[in-house]
């Protein structure tokens, strides 16, 4: 419905995108719970990273819109390297043109941002997110004992 090109790459790029999306928030619930002594008090701290996260995403206000100051909190955001991952391999490598004459793939860099040979780095750093999570996790159930007698 959106416009998306059947092709075998882009399917792929696609469901590996939100496969590993799906994992690192996944992840990053299962580490809240490990980090805070309940799941209220991590439902909270979530929610608070989730509102940030999505604010800085690049979706409401992108990269070259946000104030150079805020960038940082843009590249820390695990939503902004899916949404970038996302737009890029579906429509960073697309040569047809709207109807002003500006080609779909140069919109994506001129507006976004984003660019078609960023994808593999973008890729790396979705997957190392859900490998973060995973990991802070786990040290965090070595680690903590919020149990009390």
């Amino acid at each position: 419905m959106i416009g998306f090109e059947w092709t075998a790459v882009k399917f792929f790029w696609y469901l590996f995108f939100m496969y590993f999306t799906l994992a690192y928030f996944t992840f990053y619930g299962m580490m809240s719970v490990g980090l805070t002594p309940n799941y209220n008090v991590a439902s909270v701290a979530s929610t608070a990273f989730y509102a940030l996260w999505n604010l800085f995403s690049g979706f409401i206000t992108p990269r070259t819109r946000i104030p150079i100051w805020w960038r940082w909190y843009y590249w820390l955001s695990p939503i902004a390297w899916t949404l970038n991952g996302l737009v890029t391999s579906q429509f960073g490598d697309v040569t047809e043109k709207f109807d002003n004459g500006v080609r779909v793939s140069d919109f994506v860099e001129s507006y976004f941002g984003y660019h078609h040979d960023f994808l593999w780095v973008v890729a790396v750093v979705v997957v190392s997110f859900a490998l973060l999570f995973a990991f802070l996790f786990g040290l965090s159930i070595k680690l903590f004992n919020f149990q009390k007698r």
